[in-house]
């Protein structure tokens, strides 16, 4: 399995971690009040749960199990997929930490984050999907 395949997957299962851990939180929180403000972190758990661990998940997998090339590099030039892993775990960490600050802003710049990111991995992913020979 490739290097960043295998960065892709231990990044979800992270998230899956930390979602998970702050749904658990928030829904204890729900039956016994302790912190009013845990629930500042639903935003962070939707984010870590659908794109950190589902979307990462995908991408970490499609990156690995997509059809090589026959000559060159075998999966293509991957600075651009690295650039895509670095914007999306900058947009999961800009629409997390909004709820705690006093901009507004930083929502939508994270959101543009991973919309980019997303568009750079299918750009570059999409020239190694081709049909089936025969």
């Amino acid at each position: 399995m490739p290097r960043l395949s295998v960065l892709f997957i231990r990044l979800s299962f992270l998230h899956l971690a930390s979602g998970l851990t702050i749904g658990g939180l928030i829904l204890a929180d729900k039956g016994f009040p302790f912190l009013p403000w845990l629930w500042n972190l639903l935003p962070a758990h939707m984010e870590f749960l659908l794109l950190g661990w589902m979307a990462q998940l995908a991408m970490g997998v499609a990156f690995w199990i997509l059809p090589r090339f026959k000559s060159g590099l075998p999966r293509g030039h991957e600075r651009p997929i690295w650039v895509s892993l670095l914007f999306l775990n900058a947009g999961i960490l800009l629409v997390s930490v909004q709820p705690f600050l006093p901009f507004g802003r930083l929502a939508f710049a994270g959101r543009i984050l991973e919309v980019s990111a997303v568009v750079l991995y299918a750009a570059f992913s999409w020239r190694r999907v081709r049909p089936t020979q025969g």
